[in-house]
């Protein structure tokens, strides 16, 4: 019997009661309201890819508005493509060569007629430059102008215009720094640990936190290698690193008429490498007074540059709720969704309106809080080591059933995550009434979202969202660091999850043997039998246990060692890609991964176990077998990603220390280092800087010991 998810209503916690499933953006009309003297647009071009460009076409059909595409090489097959109205061609995959080059872009806006540009995230979205050819071509931007995309982009200059708006300011040296001993200097002066990174960074990208002046040296040079590979900036400025913070962001809309709004805010503290990872709104942080202090001195800066459109000041609050700037993004950010959720705000469409010269068509006394909305990003990448992953999605299913889901994607089954962009699958996100709710709501989405062909980080994410600590709201930018120490090594099973995924297990190898009996045994043959005593091996563990089949969808397991035996029932189709069922009257989802023979791969709670169900007398056999040789890669230096050979720090023949770099390969826009496995002579050096690497190519060898 397939588990169903009753439908939920939602209490909003104010303006009464809304069922969130028919809770809807606040409409916007395609043409000026009456007495405006400005009308929207007739045709406007996305100049980005992926989820975001999807997002934005979504609103512009809704308003009826035109849409042109812009795509590489490599993208000609994208789903943002196939959702446009038209699309030109910009350069091959690199987004140097496409992307990012504005001459290309302007050429698809002459030639396709567009009147105005959506820059979505990254790529071109807070490049000056392009603002600027933008107004000379009297196109319209949804973004600010460029004089605020200027000053907001560069992190100096806009802790000097928030410090002069009376905002509050992270300590640090409001300059650039020039080398790596300067850069030593100012964190000796500044004090241990300082934060280093680019000034017209964003999304985490050029950031290092430095504790000593080792590492400080060390971020100097990594810092200034990614800002000049993704922004064409290599300049880096210095502050304190703020330990154990919050990382809280307003969403702000403002208008050419003076008047600006805050959404409120977004909790993003659960972060990797700098980049969020989990995000919800609102925060559970935040009283009404710190929100309303936070939210003024947002909309204060915002005045100071004469911002316009969507845009977003970041902040981090210490354990005593004193908040600093950090930042501000003149884009729309990742995460909007949540702030749409809670607000029924469509931030895309406001972004339009302003852009065509007209004023908000809300206030701040309009602005509420409709329940609590959590953000998920899905990542094509490898959760134990945050490196990334290529591949094509063979099989993608997105959870869309769960109530109060929303998918923000810009893929579909059979489509290919590249090394050369972004390795974001999707943002999924949940709404409900209360936080607990949505995060319930979150972990049967994620159990239930299947994604074939790249490793992703769904196992992760499920397990954060189970943690006590998590729950409990009790988190800061270190909680990924804090809580896995090690590394995420998947999700820690209890005894009765274990009691529960031998279940499940037995039930599939059941429904396997007894589907296999039936089209063996035509009719009026001999009768359908099985095998009630069962081992299943899970993680190495044997745990043998007894089946007895009540019929077709319901079977009681009882394991060795326990007196009260476990009722399972479901309905399995073999090759589905979801198992729902009900163990002793509690819903499990899981995933049947792969299967060969005996042994079975099963996604239960996010994490891929390993899995085998034998009889009884066939287990005894195959224990009696001898293990498998592991294969010796200690002598290997390999890349754990495809991408491509940034620098080889060594040389034949050289003996290098274990832990000391050897090579730095960038993938996905993130420049990771290789360290050497042991200590030893370096033998061979397989590729040169600037190779394209694939996954698990063998970069470096050492003499064997």
């Amino acid at each position: 019997m397939a588990l169903r998810i009753a439908a939920q209503l939602a209490r909003a916690t104010r303006g009464g009661v809304t069922p969130f499933a028919s809770a809807a953006l606040r409409p916007l009309s395609t043409t000026a309201a009456q007495g405006d003297d400005v009308k929207l647009f007739d045709k406007l071009l996305v100049a980005n890819r992926g989820e975001i460009a999807c997002r934005v076409m979504k609103t512009c059909k809704r308003l009826g508005i035109k849409t042109v595409a812009v795509h590489s090489e490599a993208d000609a097959n994208a789903l943002h493509v196939r959702t446009a109205d038209e699309s030109f061609c910009i350069g091959p995959a690199p987004s140097v060569d496409s992307y990012l080059r504005i001459d290309r872009i302007m050429e698809a806006i002459a030639e396709s007629g567009a009147q105005a540009v959506h820059p979505g995230y990254g790529f071109l979205s807070e490049n000056r430059e392009f603002a600027s050819e933008l107004e000379k071509a009297n196109v319209a931007f949804l973004g600010p102008g460029s004089h605020a995309i200027e000053v907001m982009g560069d992190k100096i200059e806009s802790k000097l215009t928030a410090e002069k708006a009376n905002v509050n300011i992270i300590p640090g040296f409001n300059g650039v720094v020039t080398d790596q001993d300067h850069c030593v200097k100012l964190a000796n002066e500044i004090g241990y640990p300082v934060m280093i990174k680019a000034t017209a960074g964003g999304g985490g990208m050029g950031m290092r936190i430095a504790h000593n002046d080792s590492e400080a040296r060390d971020g100097f040079r990594f810092s200034t290698e990614v800002a000049k590979n993704s922004f064409g900036d290599d300049r880096l400025l210095i502050e304190k690193f703020v330990e154990d913070p919050r990382h809280i962001e307003f969403q702000l809309l403002a208008d050419g008429h003076g008047n600006a709004v805050y959404l409120n805010e977004r909790e993003c503290s659960i972060q990797r490498r700098n980049q969020k990872v989990i995000e919800e709104a609102p925060s559970v942080c935040l009283d009404p007074e710190l929100r309303r202090a936070m939210g003024e001195q947002a909309i204060a800066l915002a005045h100071a540059v004469d911002y316009r459109s969507a845009g977003t000041i970041e902040f981090l609050v210490d354990k005593h709720k004193n908040f600093y700037f950090l930042e501000m993004n003149t884009r729309l950010q990742v995460e909007h969704p949540i702030t749409e959720c809670i607000t029924g705000v469509d931030i895309v469409e406001q972004m339009i309106r302003v852009a065509a010269g007209l004023p908000l068509n809300i206030t701040q006394d309009d602005v509420g809080i409709n329940g609590w909305a959590v953000e998920a990003r899905v990542y094509a990448e490898d959760p134990t080591v945050f490196l990334p992953s290529t591949g094509r999605l063979s099989t993608y299913r997105e959870p869309l059933h769960v109530p109060g889901v929303r998918c923000d994607s810009g893929i579909v089954e059979g489509s290919e995550v590249s090394m050369f962009y972004d390795p974001m699958i999707c943002k999924l996100v949940t709404h409900a009434a209360t936080r607990d709710e949505a995060l319930d709501n979150m972990a049967v989405a994620l159990d239930s979202y299947v994604i074939k062909g790249v490793t992703h980080n769904i196992p992760l994410i499920r397990d954060i969202i189970g943690q006590k600590r998590f729950r409990e709201g009790t988190i800061d930018t270190n909680y990924i660091p804090d809580t896995y120490p090690d590394g995420f090594k998947g999700y820690n099973m209890s005894d009765e999850d274990t009691r529960k995924l031998a279940a499940v297990s037995a039930f599939l190898h059941l429904s396997r043997e007894l589907q296999n009996q039936l089209f063996i045994n035509q009719p009026g043959t001999a009768p359908v039998m099985y095998t009630p005593d069962l081992v299943v091996t899970i993680g190495g563990e044997q745990h043998a246990l007894n089946v007895e089949v009540h019929d077709d969808d319901v079977i009681q397991v009882l394991l060795e060692g326990s007196e009260e035996p476990l009722l399972l029932t479901g309905t399995y189709q073999l090759g589905a890609p979801l198992f729902e069922c009900n163990v002793n009257s509690e819903e499990v989802i899981v995933q049947p991964v792969s299967r060969d023979g005996a042994t079975m791969q099963i996604r239960y709670c996010g994490t891929v176990f390993d899995v085998a169900v034998r009889s009884t007398l066939d287990q005894k056999f195959y224990d009696t077998l001898p293990p498998k040789a592991e294969v010796d890669t200690s002598a290997l230096v390999i890349t754990p990603m495809p991408g491509t050979l940034i620098s080889v720090a060594v040389e034949e023949g050289q003996e290098v220390l274990a832990g000391q770099e050897v090579a730095v390969v960038e993938a996905m826009k993130m420049q990771n280092q290789l360290m050497a496995p042991r200590s030893g002579k370096v033998l061979k050096i397989h590729h040169a800087p600037g190779s394209t690497l694939a996954l698990e190519d063998i970069i470096l060898e050492f003499e064997q010991e």
